[in-house]
């Protein structure tokens, strides 16, 4: 057994640590089984560097399939071709107005105590992605934003720019495994405001060229279709919003909405989040809540773990992966 694994199941033993290591103890009975499963990614994971063990859990097999923000899409390339210029802030919750103002005109934006650098980062990678998007134009092509990095990956343009090791970008791995990749409401990620730039100045003259969240809903039916025919589903969601709201919803869409008898349910449920159970907070709403909406069954194993994914995520990789 990995030494992870050995110091987890000696020291987390009660509460939060307890549901830690019982969500990964069914995360890896759910493969062994035959399961597959869907990770979710939201808030700044990808920021967070999540690539240092997600990439190699989707080469080791442990994931199928991801749905994410646009955010955590570009933000690991982002930390891929720009990362030695990245700033860390580690007294960032006593900046002042004017401080955060000093980071702006240095164009260095904020992500909690890492700030991301314009030039480098995001302006890069505009360049290099908005020849997808002209010559996809120019085509009458249309693609889904990930199969664009995808494009972008595959033909070398960003090889040169690398400035970590490429065996810790999870998007890098999901490209070399075609891994199926969900990304809701797009548009509202860096990559998405630039884009959209583009249609309102007539650079790109047809907004539809990238392909839309409604799309993605229905290439996400189909792979689900398809896939629970074979196998159970799992899902393990990092943090609440979209990126865990939008795919879970795909159960009850296909039995009600397209009325579609016996579809399969989620075969197993892990949400870590640091929200509350409150009042109408779907991201602080406990899993058992969702068996009212169609989404899990009353004998799908749910786990809530109430901490920092940033902590609890790589602890539960590594456990899947014996380390």
């Amino acid at each position: 057994m990995g030494a992870i694994r050995d110091f987890v199941r000696h020291h987390y033993r009660h509460f939060n640590s307890a549901a830690l290591v019982d969500a990964a103890e069914a995360y890896g009975k759910h493969l062994d089984s035959g399961g597959s499963m869907l990770v979710t990614l939201a808030g700044a994971m990808s920021t967070a560097e999540l690539g240092l063990s997600l990439a190699e859990m989707i080469r080791r097999g442990k994931v199928q399939a991801i749905s994410c923000t646009g955010a955590n899409l570009e933000e690991d390339l982002f930390n891929l071709v720009a990362h030695d210029h990245y700033v860390r802030i580690p007294h960032y919750r006593h900046l002042t107005p004017e401080q955060e103002e000093a980071l702006l005109e240095q164009h260095l934006n904020r992500v909690t105590d890492t700030c991301i650098p314009e030039e480098e980062a995001m302006r890069k990678l505009e360049r290099i992605v908005a020849e997808q998007w002209q010559a996809a134009a120019d085509n009458d092509e249309r693609y889904l934003p990930h199969e664009f990095l995808y494009q972008a990956i595959r033909a070398g343009k960003l090889e040169e720019h690398y400035q970590i090791d490429p065996a810790d970008s999870w998007l890098l791995a999901a490209c070399e495994q075609d891994l199926p990749l969900f990304v809701p409401g797009w548009e509202d990620s860096t990559l998405g405001n630039m884009y959209a730039g583009r249609c309102l100045t007539g650079k790109i003259a047809d907004p539809t060229t990238v392909r839309s969240g409604i799309e993605y809903m229905v290439s996400l039916a189909n792979w689900y279709q398809k896939e629970s025919a074979r196998r159970s589903i799992g899902f393990f969601q990092i943090g609440g919003g979209i990126a865990g709201d939008f795919p879970i919803c795909v159960v009850p869409m296909l039995e009600q909405d397209l009325e579609i008898d016996d579809v399969p349910r989620w075969g197993y449920f892990c949400q870590i989040s640091d929200s509350t159970t409150s009042y109408g907070s779907y991201s602080g709403a406990v899993p058992n809540e969702k068996i009212t909406w169609g989404k899990l069954a009353a004998d799908t194993p749910k786990f809530i773990i109430e901490s920092d994914a940033t902590i609890v995520a790589p602890l539960i990789f590594a456990y899947v992966m014996d380390q």
